[in-house]
């Protein structure tokens, strides 16, 4: 299926097993004969659920994967926070808040902003800028520009309101999700894997398929999900390109 260097598999999920409310055709199979000769984690910057509210939904959709084989960009932010003994001002949606209760008695030393939806009002960002200017540091869970929405259609993501704190406090936002460096390193090593032995296997030509490669990973660019055609015209060239993660099993 890959080269005989690859040991581990990364792959993303929305966009490259599911797209809205229904899998994509194939990938439900696909990932069975992926996980007969690989293991496997599959790596998501969504910020609106917890790992165990993604396993729910996949296994739900039909896919055999459990909770140990996801990482997720809280799951890593939750950790940081953690490290540092700090809690945050939080700009997230009130489910994903409530992942972070447990940090709640540390002291608030960081804005960490997400995929928000309705909470990226004009008060709420304008809370986050002010306490940017009271010292506290800015951090990106994720920083995508946009993702594959339930209608099918495309959708601002954390990116776009990131950029807009950034240029307003002055400040360079940490990056906790991918295409950071320490994301991706931290994934190969939960398979036991250097990063060079390793496959990943996404629809974003910059988060998954630049930030794969400049890890020192094998990428695979699937042409589901948010892929346009306008994503081959960056200077971003994927090691390999198929129309969906099934075409990489026939």
């Amino acid at each position: 299926m890959f080269s005989k260097n690859i040991k581990a598999v990364l792959c993303d999920i929305g966009g490259v097993l599911y797209v809205g409310d229904a899998p994509i055709d194939g990938a439900i199979e696909a990932v069975a004969q992926i996980k007969k000769h690989y293991p496997i984690r599959f790596i998501t910057n969504t910020t609106q659920k917890t790992g165990a509210q993604v396993v729910k939904k996949l296994q739900e959709f039909g896919f055999n994967i459990c909770e140990d084989e996801v990482i997720t960009a809280l799951d890593m932010t939750q950790m940081f926070l953690q490290k540092n003994q700090s809690s945050a001002q939080f700009l997230l949606t009130d489910n994903a808040m409530h992942f972070f209760d447990s940090l709640k008695e540390y002291p608030s030393n960081y804005v960490v902003v997400g995929d928000a939806q309705d909470n990226f009002s004009y008060k709420n960002l304008n809370h986050a800028f002010r306490k940017l200017q009271q010292g506290s540091q800015l951090i990106a869970i994720a920083n995508n520009r946009y993702f594959k929405d339930s209608d099918n259609e495309l959708s601002l993501d954390a990116g776009c309101f990131v950029s807009a704190l950034e240029y307003a406090s002055g400040q360079k936002a940490q990056l906790i999700g991918k295409p950071s460096l320490e994301f991706y390193q931290l994934a190969a090593a939960s398979l036991k894997a250097q990063p060079n032995e390793c496959v990943m296997i996404g629809d974003d030509i910059e988060s998954d398929i630049e930030g794969a490669q400049k890890a020192g990973i094998f990428s695979i660019l699937v042409k589901t999900g948010k892929f346009t055609e306008t994503d081959l015209e960056k200077g971003i060239t994927p090691n390999q390109t198929f129309e969906s993660i099934h075409d990489l099993i026939l």
